[in-house]
């Protein structure tokens, strides 16, 4: 396998998931931990900081629960495991290392609500300052699926972002990215370097029972996107084979890096792009697509068409334009105008808004400001 170089890195999120944890799935394991802790360590001696994102304990808790077997049947006891399970974890982490570690528990909510995203960030810096070294898991003993991130690859990125780190670290059970899964195609190649993450690339994670999905190869691919697109690097690499960080301390990767990208989008539009939800959608012209794409505009009412969706002045919309009987999303952004005001001055020009409504909070529906664009092939 190719050896890349690792760009140099002073803070970095590693997320661990819980097959490296409880690769049998219940209890934890050191079989694939103590490198890991190794890697750590010695980042820590090199004046680095490191920030953990670990799963397990749902797992962790099932092991005071012997005879059970398999999943929790229901929401309430996967919560309770987690409850049971999350101080085992702290405790098993710690174990390995001589300075504290400290937990630090998220929902959805705390990275949508700008105010507490704020809030985490801060207690998150401070924990660093202090020579702690966080451990983020999701708060499974109280979110409820509309309020979940809903895997560790993506709030690891999330972590990365609101920790301003220079790397993301996603442990697997692979060797990086191929182009077809290596445990059924002992001819699939391996993908050293991804410079773009685009619908290529996304498609060879393939969809629900594709080629590499029981792999949890698509969240892996949108977490490095998440991440490269607020300038930090990505690499993926196998956890279960200890010499990978062995190599990694020395800057060397046997894996894949998804380098960042060049120019990252502000915080603003990425907290957009990445975490606030979309609550409708806004079709567009082709002229008001090729102003929003090309020319930096702001959204004028005179260029929507088509309103999909309920939502209200201050929400987050998708832009899209239609071809064939396609949406393609164009853009996304925080609209003036609710849903039914827009029904009522789309395709007017901004000096019929009063005359329509009776009133005019703004000229335009999106300003540029609180617009960013969405890559699209």
């Amino acid at each position: 396998m190719e050896s890349i170089s690792v760009p140099e890195w002073k803070r970095a999120v590693i997320k661990v998931g819980s097959a490296l944890i409880a690769p049998e799935g219940r209890g934890c394991s050191t079989k694939h931990l103590l490198p890991i802790a190794r890697f750590i360590i010695e980042s820590r001696n090199r004046g680095r900081e490191v920030i953990l994102v670990s799963s397990g304990a749902v797992a962790a808790g099932r092991s005071l629960k012997p005879g059970r077997g398999g999943a929790p049947r229901s929401i309430p006891e996967k919560q309770a495991l987690a409850a049971l399970g999350q101080p085992l974890l702290m405790a098993y982490w710690s174990r390995f290392f001589d300075f504290p570690c400290a937990q630090l528990l998220l929902t959805y909510d705390d990275l949508l609500n700008r105010h507490r995203f704020v809030n985490a960030r801060n207690t998150l810096h401070e924990l660093l300052r202090l020579g702690s070294m966080p451990v983020v898991n999701e708060n499974d003993t109280v979110a409820v699926e509309e309020l979940k991130v809903g895997d560790n690859d993506n709030l690891a990125a999330h972590v990365a972002v609101l920790a301003g780190a220079d790397l993301l670290v996603i442990c697997s059970d692979v060797d990086g990215l191929f182009d077809a899964d290596p445990r059924a195609n002992p001819d699939a190649r391996h993908i050293p370097v991804v410079e773009t993450i685009d619908a290529d690339i996304y498609a060879l994670a393939g969809g629900k029972g594709g080629p590499l999905a029981t792999g949890g190869m698509r969240t892996k691919l949108e977490a490095a996107d998440k991440a490269t697109a607020r300038g930090i690097d990505t690499i993926l690499i196998n956890g279960t084979k200890g010499e990978n960080f062995e190599h990694l301390l020395k800057g060397v990767l046997h894996g894949t890096i998804f380098h960042r990208r060049d120019t990252p989008l502000t915080a603003k539009k990425h907290w957009m792009l990445h975490t606030l939800p979309s609550t409708g959608r806004i079709v567009v012209d082709e002229g008001a697509a090729r102003a929003l794409r090309s020319e930096g505009a702001s959204l004028l009412p005179s260029g929507i068409v088509d309103v999909e969706g309920r939502f209200a002045a201050g929400d987050a919309v998708e832009i899209v334009r239609r071809r064939a009987a396609e949406a393609h999303p164009i853009a996304k952004g925080i609209t003036q105008y609710g849903d039914q005001e827009l029904l009522r001055i789309r395709g007017r020009h901004s000096r019929d808004i009063e005359e329509a409504l009776g009133y005019v909070y703004t000229d335009v529906v999106i300003h540029r400001d609180d617009l960013v664009l969405i890559e699209t092939p």
